[in-house]
């Protein structure tokens, strides 16, 4: 076999593994990945329903409801323009709030609820997760009005 063939061989066989690296890494990358959704996209099936993804937009006034003797929660997540319940079994965030902005991730329940392992609050009164503008933004929420809490989003 002359030089040149094994130097061949060589790179065809450094190809193989990289390419085999890579399929490996992006399938143990694909269990962890969790996509933003905003609840027109739900409505629309656009989400997984046997995936864990993210869910965003506001917490609707009035929609928060506890459960007598237990950490469950259940609210409605709003881009004003389509509804989603949710339900959560723990602690909430200390700055969560109804009307407050607002995600959740976990899966597509029974019943069409969403039902979250995690809630993040936005931080401040100012702030907003990009995903979330953007949501409301689509729906057609100008942001530069107050929202029902008061304070600008």
């Amino acid at each position: 076999m002359k030089a040149r063939h094994k130097r061949f061989g060589f790179i065809v066989a450094g190809l193989a593994a990289l390419g085999l690296a890579t399929y490996l890494v992006l399938t143990a990358l694909e269990g962890n990945l969790s996509y933003f959704f905003s609840p027109t996209e739900v409505a629309e099936g656009k989400a997984p329903a046997d995936h864990v993804f993210r869910l965003g937009g506001l917490v609707e006034s009035g929609s928060v409801k506890r459960a007598d003797g237990s950490l469950t929660v259940n609210f409605v997540v709003t881009d004003m323009a389509q509804r989603v319940a949710v339900a959560y079994e723990g602690i909430l965030p200390d700055l969560f709030a109804e009307g407050q902005g607002v995600i959740a991730q976990g899966k597509m329940g029974p019943g069409n609820v969403f039902v979250a392992d995690e809630v993040l609050a936005k931080h401040d009164e100012n702030y907003m997760p990009p995903e979330v503008a953007e949501a409301l933004e689509a729906a057609g929420k100008d942001l530069s009005k107050p929202h029902p809490g008061g304070n600008t989003l």
